[in-house]
């Protein structure tokens, strides 16, 4: 059973999602604003947290930021208006994990909860030692190190689990739908845009000019894959 964190400002919406996730057994905590759910944070240690966005106050990118300085708990944001790759992209800077909208349909929420659920339990599946050195950029994906021009780099745990497909699968391209599939789950197979993001975001890390990587390579229309000889 789940412990997880609804922090927002809308009491109705609060117990309608208390209502589905407690039907799904896991055990919930409510706040009403970032102050609050900090104080829940550090109090009951939950599984998850639902983030609202707009919240009087520490807004929920405040929140996160202030989350993500003191626990790697997966956060998903909620928000009332259509997602744009602006609000990905400050999700990814926030350390959010995932976003809804409003409203939420009660399957997707539940399913959604139970993807990010099921992807911070993962253990690192892999049996063979899969690493990658040269002069510029080491990678060890079993010790989830990342080193770039000599200095350790920290990634999310989606950008390092997007990094780690890649580089097990060096030199085979991997499809949109195989890296949403093998990276967020199979509930996240129609969210195109998330790869493009996220591999923008992580070329922005790692390679030593983002705008002409020579690590990871688009094949277009197709998908990505990780190129070990430059």
């Amino acid at each position: 059973m789940a412990k997880i964190l609804i922090v927002d400002d809308e009491p109705a919406l609060v117990r309608l999602m208390s209502q589905v996730l407690g039907q799904k057994e896991h055990e919930v905590l409510t706040a009403g604003n970032g102050q609050e759910a900090l104080k829940q944070l550090f109090a009951n240690k939950p599984d998850l947290v639902l983030l609202d966005v707009v919240m009087p106050g520490m807004d929920g990118w405040q929140t996160c930021k202030r989350i993500r300085e003191v626990s790697d708990v997966p956060v998903i944001m909620l928000t009332g208006k259509q997602k744009s790759e602006e609000d990905i992209v400050m999700g990814l800077e926030c350390g959010a994990d995932d976003y809804l909208l409003k409203p939420i349909g009660n399957r997707e929420l539940a399913a959604r909860v139970r993807a990010v659920l099921r992807r911070a339990e993962m253990a690192p599946k892999t049996e063979k030692k899969v690493v990658f050195n040269d002069d510029y950029l080491n990678i060890d994906v079993a010790e989830r190190k990342v080193m770039v021009n000599g200095q350790r780099i920290k990634l999310t745990p989606i950008e390092f689990s997007l990094l780690a497909q890649l580089l097990e699968n060096a030199g085979r391209i991997l499809t949109h739908r195989q890296l949403l599939e093998k990276v967020w789950g199979w509930e996240y197979i129609d969210d195109v845009d998330y790869v493009r993001i996220y591999i923008s975001h992580l070329r922005q890390k790692i390679e030593p000019a983002p705008n002409q990587p020579k690590y990871i390579l688009t094949e277009s229309g197709v998908g990505y894959y990780f190129q070990k000889t430059p």
